[in-house]
């Protein structure tokens, strides 16, 4: 890491004030932002920045601070990748060792999958077990062993290792092995081996411990011309904590990411993590079908980004109506982490990060992809079809001389978080790349078709590939 020893100080009212008028304009209801840069002499020159604006409730009225805490989403899965490599630290567990000799009892959908999977697989989503699997399995602390042993039900969405395809099944696995091997439940490991020796005092995984604080809830908006309410449910099930439970202030995001940046130490100096295990996480471990949307490879638990030739990694987090974001840019020792409860959160981070990014590093968030001027010719005909995996059928057929997506969520948690049927215009790019966004959003996703190797297509979108139907 490299640093600067002139340099201004990071302005607090002008961060404060920018947050406050694009949240507006993104009309998201409450954000709370940390900005974290790393002193060039150790921990007491570091500077923090912090931000608050809006509600935390739009039914009660309690105003965000920068003390408020949310949800994290799947930036938890970072965390539960640190406790994973500290058991490499200690020897407990190798990741390319198959699971099932740290769980001898596992079993999948596909035999030899179960027989072959390994740690590396889970951490950088190429396992091919299908990912977004919600089951409920209690509140009880056998909720993960539980929740893997439903597993022998889950479908195999692509060969092991064939494709990257998100995969929040992977990580609640994953946290299961922990459990195994640390005796603790996945709560307690995280509490004992990476919340306390950081000194996270806001930051929590379960319900009773979140609501001793400043708590915000997510709002989600079913049609286009209603207004955002609080959503009907609060969080997901604690059989999906290794993937998505951690409850955080933007200040602890940052602080367990500083953690990252300083070689595995936390401020006082302690090992929690190994400067070979964080130099892992963060180094390149698979690349995605669909390099435009988020990053463009992964690490072990982290994403990588490319932005203007500099390498940053992160991870973003959504849950019912919440979004997390938090960037790191190792260069420059600069964390960023911002935390919002509705709206449209991807258009306020790709404003605020990009402004963000440009002041203190000169750099800014990669633009996305955008379809061109005129269309150029390609077959649409060869993906018209149906694509489908647990929690989402897609279908794709053609509409006034163009491709269009219908996403149909399915399952329990679709019911309960009142989502809905979405159709989304595909606007060709190249052959197989399509450019597609929701009609309130001002961010572009893409939308990537391709082929396995045995011949198998898929549709990549939303990080995530499925399989089409035959």
């Amino acid at each position: 890491m490299t640093t600067t020893t002139a340099r201004p100080e990071i302005d607090q009212e002008h961060w404060q004030q920018r947050l406050e008028e694009l949240a507006a304009k993104h009309e998201v209801p409450g954000a709370t932002l940390a900005v974290l840069r790393l002193g060039p002499d150790g921990p007491d020159g570091d500077e923090l920045v912090e931000a608050a604006t809006g509600v935390l409730n739009k039914s009660t009225g309690v105003e965000a601070t920068p003390d408020s805490v949310f949800q994290i989403g799947s930036i938890t899965k970072v965390w539960t990748a640190t406790l994973v490599m500290q058991l490499v630290d200690e020897g407990l567990l190798d990741l390319d060792t198959p699971l099932v000799e740290v769980l001898p009892g596992l079993q999948l959908a596909d035999e030899e999958v179960a027989r072959q999977v390994t740690m590396r697989h889970l951490l950088n989503h190429t396992s091919g077990i299908d990912g977004d699997v919600f089951t409920d399995t209690g509140r009880g602390d056998d909720t993960l062993e539980r929740y893997v042993a439903a597993l022998t039900d889950v479908a195999q969405n692509h060969p092991l290792g064939a494709t990257f395809s998100y995969c929040n099944s992977g990580f609640s696995l994953a946290g299961r092995v922990v459990e195994v091997l640390t005796g603790k439940t996945w709560d307690a490991a995280l509490r004992e081996r990476v919340i306390e020796p950081l000194g996270l005092t806001s930051t929590s995984t379960l319900p009773e411990e979140a609501i001793l604080h400043r708590v915000a809830v997510g709002h989600i908006k079913p049609e286009e011309d209603q207004e955002s309410h609080v959503a009907p449910v609060w969080m997901l099930p604690r059989s999906l904590g290794p993937a998505g439970l951690v409850n955080a202030t933007a200040r602890d995001v940052t602080a367990f990411a500083r953690m990252h940046l300083s070689e595995g130490r936390a401020p006082d100096g302690t090992a929690v993590l190994s400067p070979s295990s964080t130099a892992a996480m963060q180094a390149h471990s698979t690349d995605l079908p669909d390099r435009f949307s988020l990053g463009d490879s992964w690490g072990l638990g982290w994403i990588r980004f490319d932005w203007q030739g500099e390498r940053l990694y992160g991870h973003d987090g959504t849950t019912f109506g919440q979004n997390a974001f938090l960037r790191v840019l190792p260069s420059q020792g600069i964390a960023v982490a911002m935390l919002t409860n509705g709206g449209q959160p991807r258009d306020l981070f790709a404003d605020l990060y990009s402004e963000v990014f440009t002041e203190l590093a000169g750099i800014r968030v990669a633009e996305s992809l955008e379809p061109p001027t005129e269309a150029p010719e390609v077959e649409l005909s060869r993906y018209v079809g149906t694509y489908e995996r647990s929690s989402i059928t897609t279908e794709v057929f053609e509409r006034d001389g163009g491709l269009v997506m219908r996403v149909i969520p399915t399952g329990s948690i679709a019911e309960e978080s009142g989502a809905t049927v979405e159709e989304l215009a595909l606007h060709p790019i190249e052959q197989g790349l399509f450019a597609t966004r929701a009609p309130e959003s001002e961010t572009w996703m893409a939308v990537v078709f391709y082929t396995l190797d045995n011949g198998a297509e898929y549709l990549h979108y939303g990080v995530r590939a499925n399989p089409r139907k035959v």
